[in-house]
């Protein structure tokens, strides 16, 4: 199946399932090559998530230079090295999970002055080798974000344990949301998007259902 294909295909999934309500895809481009994410452009789609920094910026520059409206999302855990970098290329930050982190990209921000929308990434499953932060930690952090650091804090995200069923986390990250006047709820990936979706994702990640499996070799 074409990118084309595979990315009309999960357009139809997320309408069906979204019955009506507006659900954003974002296309995860990660490990896949320019010329690739290209098919997904020429077929008339702007939302990209990319996972590492650097990988962004060896494929985007040149990407984005023939779609102004592209929006790109880092999906990937950010070090704060990588934080300049970051502002300058990404339109969303989907993984602000730490004060440090905060402190940092609010001052890029400051100083680049790029408006970029920031989501706290909340570890659903407390899983001790995976970004996020705790969920009974969520809401200072949210606070502390846009209160103290003036950040633009638009949602939450989360990636629930793999062998876990994902909805009860999915309604954790909802109601995070929900409590917080948090518009945007990023949640759900190529095999449990329609799941995420009847939790109250606004917004979903999906790459191997549209571009295939990755090769990370």
């Amino acid at each position: 199946m074409s990118v084309a294909s595979a990315l009309s295909a999960v357009l139809g999934s997320i309408r069906h399932a979204a019955a009506g309500r507006d659900v954003t895809l974002v296309a995860v481009s990660k490990t896949h090559d320019a010329e690739t994410v290209a098919q997904a452009l020429a077929a008339g789609h702007r939302v990209f998530g990319e996972n590492r920094v650097q990988e962004a910026m060896a494929k985007w520059p040149a990407l984005k230079k023939g779609f102004d409206d592209v929006v790109l999302h880092l999906i990937g855990p950010l070090q704060t090295n990588k934080v300049r970098d970051a502002v300058a290329l990404f339109d969303v930050i989907e993984t602000l999970d730490r004060p440090k982190l905060a402190r940092a990209l609010a001052e890029e921000i400051r100083r680049s002055g790029r408006s970029v929308e920031c989501l706290v990434q909340v570890n659903t499953g407390r899983e001790a080798q995976k970004a996020g932060i705790d969920p009974d930690q969520a809401d200072a952090l949210i606070a502390l974000a846009r209160d103290q650091y003036g950040l633009r804090v638009t949602g939450v995200m989360c990636i629930p344990p793999a062998d876990q069923d994902p909805a009860p986390h999915f309604r954790l990250l909802a109601d995070i949301a929900g409590r917080n006047g948090l518009a945007v709820v990023s949640m759900g990936m190529s095999g449990d998007f329609e799941t995420a979706i009847a939790a109250g994702a606004t917004h979903v990640r999906v790459g191997s259902a549209i571009f295939g499996a990755r090769d990370y070799a």
